[in-house]
């Protein structure tokens, strides 16, 4: 087995030369490797395209001036893989889209024989360290901020002053429950001179139940959940789907211990103890991507795995471990046969509807269910004895007809006494237990060695044990939540400090391999995870932790001296201004507007129908995502999404211009205005109380009060007050955190 180290990683393009990995190199090692490999006296026209050399057969950025993809599109003379024989026009997508990218390839490489020893020195493979805060003076209200002002000092900067308080309560109240807060709250955070008044603060909103509402949808993206799938001929929807997300919700506010909320996502069922209703945790992996059962139903089946093992391995490791489907990673200590044994616990695997009713309410159903279904079978069966159809009864004698009349009336109230179906999850549950056999290149149909179904070998040892207990989903659970394992808590507290700070201590929050980023604070997220794990694994724990700390509290003004330094604030010497993420934003229009319906959990509603919910419980669609969510760079939810992007595009301005949506929220907000306030100065000063938690600056008071006295032009269609509110609404300073 090979283990390739980079020379140059810093080069790369992380992403690109994973897609490289994924997507590219398996083709042209399968497709173009036999007669552009490195056997020399098989190689044509001097390319091996397994080199470097590619690039030769390229113009990067540029696929319709590269040979190799004219090549590929039969585009010209030159052919390829043969004249009578293309490529999929998915595998061409590929290719296309790589040269599209510029073509990205890893840097120089060695290649050695794989030390196990010395792979795991890499740091994310290395035990949690225990570490004490450095000491340090400045202000530090806690051990988070030890580390940081410790290493702003070795940099040679200084930290800005605390946000004010009403900057604070915003942040605070947004960050933690997704809404604005009321003008109430601000006022009263305000003239609260308690001393851990702040703190009072963040217990209230980690207490409160939109918590969980905002928070699950952080894991949700992770957990690429959707209510239907993309990759069929007809849209298969998951109508029970809400029951994953509303268990992701209340395990959220509940403050469930992360290692049970890892294990109970894997192996809910067969866990001891664990209650009806948290086997809906299943829907992870029993809400996961189905592919149509084509000419080639084994790909099929081979990509559907594939999804689960990327989002496990991603969302609790932080590993690319799907990067070893095809070959052995080029750049993690992650053997092939290792993607095979994670693979084959999900093989042994099928997907299933969980029932999460009463045992004795579910033994009744099916009762009832088989009465009805003994029925239907007599009144078949008698009609295929007399060979007659069900409306040429009337051809028989009256003895059978009246037998006839019987039986369906007893089929009616068999149907009639069925009682209501028991709730069910979609899930997961033990199916045949068999090893997989290594996919030679990642084709389904050419096998080599078994794998046997065990942990990855750089976290379990050189010689894990086998997985026994079935499917081995159980066991694959309790090795990711180990206490001992390095990379869940790590990886789950760095998604935690990207979305209250901006940006992960490690900036890859999905890759802890050699292609990630390296944690700018390695000392900081050590502790963070060891205070993760020795606390019980309590989330809201370490929440309170980040939020009550001096990093977290400072202004995000920038000052031109530590801007100089630290242009992009890696160092953390002041906030970060943020976007609103598009439920945040969504559910703060309908907020300040007053249309904002609290209630909590049910089935999904379609964002279209102007639904006054908060967007959570909005309809997720892998086949034909809702406008407004694709608009605001909701994340394609096909694949696990690690963050989001932030795109500023024409449209975006059009739909706050012109969105029959935000238009409503703006008169609402209008009407809203007249009821709360009598003149133009009590509406301009409330708007900006409801909308930015602040009283508008004089200028800002005096253009409003103008705007709103000023007569009204007939061939206005749009009332002067709902024109303000939809200025005011569409403005940066509601869309942004500061």
């Amino acid at each position: 087995m090979l283990f390739v180290l980079l020379l140059t990683c810093a080069a790369a393009d992380p992403a690109g030369v994973e897609f490289f990995e994924k997507k590219v190199r398996p083709v042209l090692v399968e497709q173009c490797g036999k007669c552009h490999g490195e056997d020399p006296k098989k190689l044509r026209g001097g390319l091996n395209v397994l080199t470097r050399d590619v690039l030769k057969s390229l113009v990067p950025g540029k696929p319709s001036d590269s040979l190799l993809i004219k090549a590929i599109n039969h585009d010209g003379d030159l052919k390829m893989p043969s004249a009578d024989k293309k490529l999929p026009a998915a595998v061409i997508a590929d290719l296309t889209k790589w040269v599209q990218m510029g073509a990205p390839l890893p840097d120089a490489v060695v290649t050695t024989e794989l030390d196990w020893s010395a792979a795991r020195r890499f740091w994310s493979f290395m035990p949690v360290r225990v570490v004490s805060p450095p000491a340090v003076g400045g202000d530090a209200r806690n051990a988070i901020d030890q580390f940081l002002l410790a290493r702003l000092q070795t940099e040679g900067l200084s930290a800005v002053k605390e946000a004010d308080a009403t900057t604070l309560i915003r942040r605070a109240t947004f960050d933690l429950i997704g809404l604005p807060p009321t003008p109430e709250e601000v006022s009263a955070f305000v003239a609260d001179r308690r001393p851990d008044a702040y703190e009072r603060l963040v217990d209230r909103l980690l207490a409160s139940p939109q918590f969980g509402e905002k928070w699950a949808r952080h894991w949700l993206d992770v957990a690429r959940y959707a209510e239907d799938q993309a990759h069929t001929f007809a849209v298969k929807p998951y109508g029970n789907a809400w029951r994953y997300r509303d268990w992701v919700i209340s395990a959220t506010n509940d403050n469930v211990s992360y290692d049970r909320f890892v294990k109970l996502q894997v192996a809910a069922d067969l866990m001891p103890g664990a209650t009806r209703d948290e086997k809906a945790a299943l829907g992870l992996f029993g809400l996961g991507v189905q592919y149509y059962r084509s000419s080639n139903p084994a790909k099929s089946i081979a990509e559907e795995i594939d999804d689960r093992v990327d989002t496990l391995a991603r969302g609790f490791l932080g590993l690319t471990v799907a990067c070893a489907r095809c070959h052995d990673h080029k750049f993690d200590p992650i053997p092939t046969i290792d993607y095979y044994s994670l693979a084959g616990v999900f093989h042994s695997s099928q997907l299933t509807d969980v029932p999460l009713g009463d045992p004795k309410e579910l033994a009744t159903y099916d009762a009832a269910q088989k009465k009805v279904q003994q029925a239907d079978k007599a009144t078949k069966d008698f009609l295929k004895a007399e060979k007659v159809k069900e409306n040429e009864i009337k051809k028989l004698p009256t003895e059978k007809r009246d037998k006839w009349n019987r039986m369906k009336a007893d089929l009616e109230a068999a149907k009639k006494a069925v009682p209501p179906a028991p709730p069910v999850a979609h899930g997961v549950s033990d199916a045949k237990s068999e090893n997989l056999k290594v996919a030679l290149r990642g084709d389904p149909l050419k096998r080599g060695d078994e794998a046997p179904r065990r942990f990855l070998r750089i976290l379990a040892g050189d010689n894990p044990p086998k997985f026994t207990k079935g499917s081995g989903r159980l066991e694959l659970a309790e090795a990711i939540a180990d206490a001992n394992n390095p990379l869940t808590a790590r990886v789950m507290v760095n998604r935690m400090w990207m979305h209250h700070f901006g940006r992960g201590l490690v900036g890859t929050p999905s890759n802890f391999g050699t292609l990630g980023e390296k944690p700018t604070h390695p000392e900081l997220l050590d502790w963070l995870a060891h205070e993760l794990t020795s606390s019980g694994w309590n989330l809201k724990h370490v929440h309170r932790l980040m939020v009550t700390s001096a990093a977290y509290r400072r202004s995000s003004e920038p000052t031109p001296e530590m801007a100089k330094k630290d242009p992009d604030n890696r160092w953390l010497w002041r906030a970060n201004r943020r976007r609103l993420e598009v439920e945040a934003w969504r559910d703060g229009l309908l907020s300040v507007s007053g249309q904002l319906d609290l209630f909590f959990g049910g089935p999904t509603f379609n964002l279209s129908s102007n639904t006054p919910r908060r967007t959570v419980y909005a309809k997720i669609s892998r086949h034909e995502l809702d406008g407004l969510l694709r608009l605001f760079d909701f994340p394609d939810a096909n694949i696990t999404a690690e963050t989001r992007t932030e795109t500023t595009v024409p449209q975006q301005q059009l739909f706050v211009l012109n969105s029959p949506f935000f238009l409503a929220q703006a008169k609402a907000l209008a009407d809203r205005l007249t009821r709360e306030e009598t003149t133009a100065q009590g509406r301009v000063v409330r708007a900006y109380r409801l909308l930015y938690g602040r009283d508008p600056a004089e200028e800002e008071r005096s253009l409003g009060v103008a705007f709103l006295e000023s007569p009204e032009m007939e061939s206005n269609v749009t009332p002067r007050l709902a024109r303000y509110t939809q200025a005011l609404l569409a403005s940066n300073e509601f869309l942004f955190i500061d």
